[in-house]
């Protein structure tokens, strides 16, 4: 008896993948860099609380706003890897989409907050660098997944 085979469905074809390794690198390093954010940002307000007055309820306010911005920036790399990887332009819209509270937030820290000190200006510029970074390689990527939709 001759083993037969199943012919495989996609064999002979080739499939293009559209999806961005430069956009998925950038985002994997966005993810460990903005945890090293978080961590030092709340190092500093422990350093900050200890050492500078604040008025009442600032200093947790500003705190829970890390926190905030830790959630928005989690859910905007979260859609943004989810889009990249399935070629699908809905997660990196939510991703750009989500990125202008993550921006916000990284302008809050640079320029806003109560106590601004070098180290802040430093962790938030490298952070909004990602964040711009990401838009344009976000913004390419809608457009090389929506030339690749079949009509």
């Amino acid at each position: 008896m001759a083993a037969t085979q199943t012919p495989r469905p996609n064999r002979g074809q080739v499939q293009v993948v559209r999806s961005s390794l430069p956009y998925e690198v950038l985002l994997y390093l966005n993810g460990w860099y903005f945890g090293l954010f978080f961590l030092c940002e709340i190092l500093l307000f422990v350093y900050k609380g200890e050492t500078l007055p604040y008025a009442n309820g600032v200093l947790p306010a500003e705190v829970c706003l890390v926190f905030i911005l830790a959630g928005i920036e989690a859910l905007r790399l979260f859609f943004a890897r989810k889009g990249n990887l399935t070629e699908r332009i809905v997660g990196v819209i939510v991703s750009i989409l989500l990125s202008i509270p993550a921006l916000l937030g990284g302008v809050f820290y640079l320029y806003w907050q109560t106590y601004v000190m070098r180290a802040d200006i430093i962790l938030s510029a490298i952070q909004l660098a990602f964040i711009g970074l990401e838009l344009i390689f976000g913004i390419v990527s809608i457009i090389t997944f929506a030339r690749a939709a079949p009509y």
